[in-house]
């Protein structure tokens, strides 16, 4: 499969930082993302305990409401000393009880109220990490993606590709760069948070663009 032949493909999100990112990181590879909520198709339910079960389900609803390829990415922050918290509840990691009946939400406001939920829930989701890590030595952490592809709804073969970022979280943000949990994803070896870097910095060197750059490749491998 070739990715300019696949050309326009349905994006399963409506996280307006991922969709920033995921454009910026798509240009180069000849495709054209479409938000699904630009086809007025809801979110997915999310009910499962693995990103890459997630990522499928979001994928195949996607597909199947437009008729169009589609893919999706699960991702969130595993913090060692959380028991690999909050994972797949990263988004709404503040509100767990209702972490995946309110993501219906978002698809009925424009990219500009978006966002500013969005960050307003970045900054509850980050208050709550912090304060659980209170007592905690260890701060090690990691960033995982996921990212689904499938041709249609009922592809018996998805493409699969996931990344890893390993960091630190730190007490006090840093940074006004990326989204989520960013601003207190410390890199020891740059001395930056992930919220400190460029756009393109971070691109090369993140979860979600090691994930599609092994996306890229399994594309080119057909």
């Amino acid at each position: 499969m070739n990715p300019v032949k696949l050309g326009r493909l349905i994006l399963a999100s409506g996280n307006p930082g991922k969709l920033r990112e995921f454009r910026q990181l798509c240009e180069p590879l000849g495709l054209t993302l479409v938000p699904q909520s630009a086809l007025g198709i809801t979110e997915a339910e999310e009910p499962h305990g693995t990103f890459i079960e997630n990522a499928l389900a979001k994928a195949r609803h996607a597909s199947r409401a437009s008729g169009l390829p589609a893919f999706a990415d699960d991702s969130g922050i595993c913090v060692a000393a959380l028991g690999g918290a909050p994972g797949v509840h990263s988004a709404r990691y503040a509100d767990i009880a209702s972490d995946r009946d309110t993501k219906n939400e978002h698809d009925a406001k424009n990219e500009r109220d978006a966002t500013n939920e969005r960050d307003a829930q970045d900054a509850r989701n980050n208050a709550k990490l912090i304060a659980m890590l209170a007592d905690k030595a260890d701060r090690s952490a990691h960033y995982t993606c996921v990212i689904v592809l499938v041709r249609h709804a009922d592809d018996p073969e998805p493409l699969i590709a996931e990344g890893r970022w390993q960091g630190e979280i730190l007490d006090t943000p840093r940074g006004d760069g990326g989204f989520g949990y960013d601003p207190y994803f410390f890199l020891p070896a740059l001395n930056k948070t992930a919220a400190e870097l460029l756009p393109d910095e971070k691109n090369l060197i993140s979860h979600r663009g090691k994930a599609l750059a092994a996306l890229a490749n399994k594309l080119r491998e057909g």
